[in-house]
């Protein structure tokens, strides 16, 4: 590895097409910097391309980007009939670098005989899926590293359909990009005749959010006295947002400092929903104006996050997973009421999501569908159902990390769906003068006590790598049958791709692809799954307890995932 390192690192201060700024910066690394910059190239995973803005291999930067451009590029060529005059479109959020890295794809793909279609500045995720269906291109690809600090990008790719590839898809894009010269080398092969990018119209964004708006069930619900508190962190769903939400008569308050287009995420602790400190500024201007919500959109606008005023007067927040449960409720309650649930409704989520929301669904005759962790599972599910022309009715998908889809004319996450719906769902609890906190313990009381908490550990460079691998061996290869006195009845390994039933003693086979994931179920369907993160350089552990009622759920919940971290031989 050291020897690896140390042949990239040398190839970049040699070559003249690194600039003298690059060069600088590199000369400057730490021995532990220099490892984490040239170890590796930079990877593909559940979400594309992420990492670090600056020169090296492992780093977001003009030449790693070309490279994954080119294959991508080649890619369409060699899989789409017709790729060159379909097109791809392009969009961005607000991050250093990511206009360039768009203005760069476009002429990447030009050279290479593809039409390429950009936008006049930064979209939001949800809308480039949608762009992609709608201009019936060839596919598209994403400027964004989501909700990740500033230093951040990445790139992600998107098939005809506006998903994002799956893994059945993507391979060969990998192959071909393993078989390129590397990122220094590499040229786009040109065609015999350049193509040309295209300025996309205001009638997009006009679609969109017309599609946006219609996903309401109840719009002429009496809004007098509800205000919300919405900031898109510095992110490309403000225009859009600020649209639907004045279009549907909500007294919207923006957080303005929030909604300045920053890619040093000036005005924001945290750009990331999951994180509490991402909601100081939208709670503080909650507290000043008396709102009943606060809603936010992640940057790349596919996320979503909420806090409430509840019943004690404070401000909470609620888990992806509790939103999601909370939303499905209103949702398939009020379609019930109405007459327009399905008959043949499916629920799409994954193996790391709460029980609560397949329990949910299974009370309003809803089937589930259980896919890995990466909405690109869902999208393609929803694809496929189409292009067969019957099969089951979608009425929700979602994520535990703060993503949903509730429509699907787009194949990725919608945030902007979902703070409409979360808003609607909010407004009509306040309209009966119920909190969220109480909604959300009917919630409890119908199905069972469900506390989850998702711990991510951070491995960095070679050394961090080889740590992540060590944990995940044991999980394969040695997984305890016993944690905190609570015995493993079921594990499921996605490597081996095998189902261990420890009661019966047998093996039966799992219908998914292969991937680093292995979950333990108990006896009382309490579970834990250990994953690594699929675009950063992370470990993550989900833990969720079942209880029939609440009496220290959420002690013995943190007590189970701190004993699983102790007999991985992890430091939290």
């Amino acid at each position: 590895m050291a020897d690896l390192v140390k042949a990239n690192y040398e190839r970049w201060l040699a070559s003249p097409k690194v600039s003298e700024k690059d060069k600088e910066e590199l000369r400057a690394l730490s021995d532990k910097e220099r490892d984490e910059t040239f170890f590796k190239d930079i990877e593909f995973g559940t979400a594309g391309m992420r990492g670090y803005i600056g020169p090296g291999t492992n780093k977001m930067n003009e030449f790693t980007v070309k490279k994954a451009c080119i294959a991508y590029g080649m890619y369409l060529l060699e899989k789409v009939p017709g790729s060159k005059e379909m097109g791809v479109v392009i969009s961005h959020d607000n991050r250093f670098m990511s206009r360039e890295f768009t203005l760069l794809s476009a002429k990447i793909l030009n050279d290479m005989g593809i039409k390429a279609y950009i936008f006049d500045s930064l979209r939001p995720v949800p809308e480039l899926s949608f762009a992609v269906r709608r201009m019936k291109a060839a596919g598209g690809i994403m400027l964004t590293a989501s909700h990740n600090p500033k230093e951040y990008n990445g790139f992600k790719v998107y098939d005809e359909t506006g998903c994002q590839l799956v893994p059945t898809k993507i391979e060969r894009m990998l192959e071909i990009l393993a078989s390129l010269p590397d990122e220094l080398t590499v040229e786009a092969p040109k065609a015999e005749k350049a193509n040309e990018t295209i300025m996309l119209g205001q009638e997009i964004d006009d679609e969109y959010v017309a599609l946006v708006k219609g996903v309401q069930l109840n719009p002429d619900m009496p809004k007098a006295g509800f205000k919300i508190v919405y900031s898109p962190q510095h992110g490309a769903s403000y225009e859009n947002a600020m649209r639907v939400f004045q279009d549907c008569g909500y007294n919207i308050f923006p957080v303005e400092k929030q909604c300045i287009h920053d890619p040093a995420f000036g005005g924001t602790e945290s750009p990331n929903p999951e994180n509490a400190e991402a909601f100081t500024e939208s709670i503080k201007l909650a507290k000043e104006i008396g709102a009943q919500l606060t809603v936010m959109t992640d940057p790349d606008g596919d996320r979503c996050g909420l806090a409430y005023l509840s019943s004690k007067g404070t401000y909470e927040r609620l888990t992806g997973n509790q939103s999601a449960a909370l939303l499905m409720e209103y949702l398939f309650s009020e379609r019930k009421a109405k007459g327009t649930l399905s008959k043949d409704g499916v629920m799409y989520d994954t193996i790391v999501t709460s029980d609560l929301g397949r329990k949910i669904a299974r009370a309003y005759g809803i089937k589930n569908e259980s896919f890995l962790t990466g909405f690109k599972y869902i999208g393609h599910r929803i694809d496929h159902y189409e292009k067969k022309g019957y099969g089951p009715t979608c009425e929700f998908g979602y994520e535990e990390s703060y993503g949903c889809i509730i429509q699907p004319f787009v194949r990725d996450k919608d945030g902007l769906q979902a703070i409409l719906l979360y808003s609607e769902m909010a407004l009509y609890y306040f309209n009966k003068g119920i909190p969220l906190d109480v909604a959300y313990e009917y919630l409890e009381k119908k199905y069972g006590y469900h506390m989850t908490i998702t711990k991510s550990l951070s491995f960095f460079g070679s050394t961090g790598m080889a740590e992540m691998q060590k944990i995940m061996d044991k999980a394969h290869d040695n997984p305890p049958t016993e944690i905190d006195g609570m015995k493993v009845v079921v594990i499921e390994d996605y490597i081996k791709l095998q189902k261990r039933d420890l009661v019966k003693n047998e093996v039966t086979p799992l219908d998914y692809d292969k991937a680093e994931v292995v979950r333990l179920i108990f006896e009382d369907s309490s579970w834990i799954a250990i994953r690594p993160s699929g675009t950063e350089p992370k470990c993550k552990f989900y833990v969720e307890v079942f209880q029939k009622d609440g009496v220290g759920l959420k002690e013995r919940t943190e007590h189970l995932i701190a004993s699983l971290l102790s007999l991985l031989g992890v430091k939290a």
